[in-house]
């Protein structure tokens, strides 16, 4: 990530995570008591996690925030981070209750990746589970803000078809200012 990302970890992001994009995003999906968060980032998404359900393992592919994240919520029972690839999850099949991804998959390189990981999630879900997911749409100021970083904006018009690829189904995928929201089930 670059610099323009340390507004990720700043109070008035996790203010807008909380108040504004979760709300939106998660709707009264139910996302069970064992729950994966691919991406976590600073943890803004996590902070609102930990308070509403059981357990939530978070995979962070960068060294230096699943170290910060680690730190932060080492006195945080319910959640545990894992520094990790979720293209490759080391989790069994069937293994949690749902699984939320939040403004990151834009980081994922190639689509090829971004199918990758969600079907990774997939297999990593219980029959029945829910996938929430969210992100922002391709633009030039976005575009602007990742200079010397990996932007792979995820076009929200295709994405129930990948989503289905991946292994979901009952597909819903919405757009609003902020970006789109999925919610797919296993």
């Amino acid at each position: 990530m670059n610099e323009a990302h340390e507004v990720c970890g700043s109070d008035e992001w996790r203010t807008i995570m909380r108040e504004q994009i979760l709300p939106w995003v998660l709707g009264d999906a139910d996302l069970g008591d064992d729950v994966l968060e691919v991406g976590p980032g600073f943890g803004a998404a996590t902070d609102v996690l930990s308070r509403t359900v059981p357990q939530v393992t978070c995979v962070e592919i960068d060294e230096r925030l699943a170290t910060m994240l680690g730190e932060r919520f080492a006195g945080v029972p319910s959640v545990r981070i894992v520094r990790g690839d979720a293209t490759a999850l080391e989790f069994p099949d069937a293994r949690f209750s749902g699984a939320a991804c939040f403004t990151m998959l834009h980081h994922v390189p190639t689509p090829e990746l971004q199918d990758r990981l969600l079907a990774e999630v997939a297999r990593v879900l219980r029959p029945g589970a829910v996938l929430v997911a969210s992100d922002g749409i391709g633009d030039d100021d976005m575009a602007a803000a990742h200079v010397g970083d990996t932007y792979n904006p995820i076009d929200p018009a295709g994405l129930a078809d990948r989503l289905t690829a991946a292994g979901f189904e009952r597909i819903d995928v919405r757009t609003n200012d902020f970006g789109w929201a999925a919610i797919a089930h296993r």
